[in-house]
């Protein structure tokens, strides 16, 4: 079998994979969505690149001259959207085929995601209006192809790092660094002047061939050093290497006065702790809103009001949507001892409840120096601290009454993507901008500092009422309770 028919084969195993998963039913609800966010974000790339045409004055490069920008953005895309081929790869690592062969498919199958061509909205549009404005069609033909290629390098630098992001989440400040480069010319200046000559810089550079030769052996390169790191981690994952012993062993003795409840929050703890899967997502989680809120509070970067407000919400609003978008995943790998005592979940679903709340006081803190310096008000802070506490809970917390897939808590290159179900996604867009709209339409009927003790009022609200609608979730939970329990089974690794 040829490389050519392998790769077809490949993506129709893949594809039936789909198919044939325990939530199949639910994926085609996040793939209509998905489908409908991808139209929304094609149409905001033929309008900006539509713009970025018009400011070029009929000249080539101006598209290669914001990559850096552009590239910055599609990394982070990528975090939501893009999967390593080690997830996929697993199944074939003991055929008879070369061990190389079914990574090399999947890493080509990145090079032609259909994410990689969505670019061409923004590239395309900007290539058409410049062309009929005289800017030469050879040099603008030259420009689409670099930018195009550069996107597909920035899926392999992205498959790289996130490939030892997923190992060691330190990586995430090498990445950072990456991406930080090419602003150099920019930061030394921090001025108009050398936004302007750093722009300048990448669009001569776009112009020439030796670019263009650059980008593909760099290209190059990296797929054989991704294929490399692939197999590795994937082979070390499948074999179960056995793990390194704990040296101490944390009590957390001063939880025992909460009883039952006590006991649920130190294996929370625990768990964010020890577990690859948990504790990355927690180092991360955490690093982003420590940066958000550096970001917000002691930056021009977004000083009108409603920026300011969304992105308060958004450092206090991304730890919870980022880890309880998959609660009761990492119990599924013990759902069976949680039901054999009667309401031992709500007890569960308290501590977590509880442990989440309490994070929020890390944002707060990083915050509240920008309140004395009077960016923010003491009021604003607290308002959205304690909506997330308790509106934002309150509908995250729904989810538990939905998911059914079992996360694994050690398995990094072959886990499963973020999202197994239309409701994690209506349900995270809607704790995202919902409470955001509400803040919105507040400030326009009755001014900001109403509006904050309104939602003060709202989020003291969910917070005391917490023990009912907690219950609530509980009695759901109880009435599809051997759904829950087939699919916690049928997905567990």
């Amino acid at each position: 079998m040829n490389r050519f028919k392998l790769y077809r084969l490949l993506r129709k195993n893949t594809t039936l994979s789909y198919k044939r998963s325990p939530v199949f039913e639910q994926n085609k609800w996040a793939k209509g969505l998905t489908y409908f966010g991808a139209g929304l974000l094609a149409l905001y790339m033929i309008m900006y690149g539509c713009l970025i045409a018009m400011t070029a004055e009929g000249e080539a490069g101006r598209m290669i001259s914001l990559i850096p920008i552009i590239l910055a953005i599609d990394f982070l895309f990528r975090f939501v959207i893009q999967t390593t081929p080690g997830m996929m790869v697993k199944p074939y690592i003991l055929l008879p085929i070369s061990r190389y062969s079914a990574i090399e498919c999947f890493l080509l199958s990145s090079h032609l995601s259909g994410y990689n061509f969505l670019w061409l909205c923004m590239f395309v549009p900007y290539s058409i209006i410049l062309i009929f404005a005289g800017a030469g069609f050879w040099p603008i033909v030259l420009e689409l192809i670099c930018c195009v290629l550069l996107i597909i390098l920035n899926s392999q630098v992205y498959l790289f790092f996130r490939t030892l992001i997923n190992r060691k989440v330190v990586w995430f400040l090498a990445a950072v660094a990456v991406y930080t480069i090419p602003f150099l010319p920019w930061i030394l200046r921090l001025d108009r002047k050398g936004f302007e000559r750093m722009i300048d810089m990448y669009a001569e550079a776009g112009r020439a061939w030796w670019f263009l030769l650059a980008v593909i052996i760099a290209i190059t390169l990296l797929f054989f050093v991704n294929r490399h790191f692939q197999f590795k981690y994937v082979y070390e994952e499948i074999s179960k290497k056995k793990e390194r012993a704990l040296r101490h062993v944390s009590q957390f003795t001063f939880l025992n006065r909460f009883g039952l409840v006590g006991e649920y929050l130190k294996i929370e703890l625990k768990s964010n702790l020890r577990n690859k899967t948990m504790r990355s997502r927690c180092i991360m989680s955490i690093a982003l809103i420590v940066m958000f809120s550096m970001l917000v509070a002691y930056t021009p970067i977004y000083d009108n009001l409603f920026m300011q407000n969304f992105w308060c919400l958004y450092c206090f609003a991304i730890y919870s949507v980022t880890t309880l978008i998959k609660i009761m995943g990492q119990e599924g790998n013990y759902i069976d001892l949680l039901m054999m005592h009667r309401e031992n979940i709500i007890a569960l679903l308290e501590a977590k409840f509880w442990f989440y709340s309490a994070v929020l006081f890390i944002p707060f803190l990083v915050m509240l120096p920008a309140v004395f310096t009077g960016k923010f008000t003491l009021l604003m802070l607290v308002a959205y601290m304690l909506l997330t506490a308790g509106l934002l809970h309150f509908v995250i917390f729904q989810l538990a009454v939905y998911n059914k897939q079992t996360l694994p808590l050690q398995q990094k290159i072959t886990a499963k993507g973020n999202f197994e179900n239309g409701m994690q996604l209506v349900i995270e867009l809607l704790s995202l901008f919902a409470p955001g709209a509400i803040a919105a339409l507040g400030f326009m009927l009755v001014g900001p500092t109403y509006t904050f003790i309104a939602m003060s009022a709202i989020g003291l609200l969910f917070i005391s009422t917490h023990p009912i609608w907690i219950r609530n979730i509980y009695n759901r939970m109880m009435k599809r309770r051997y759904e829950n329990i087939d699919g916690f089974h049928a997905t567990r690794q």
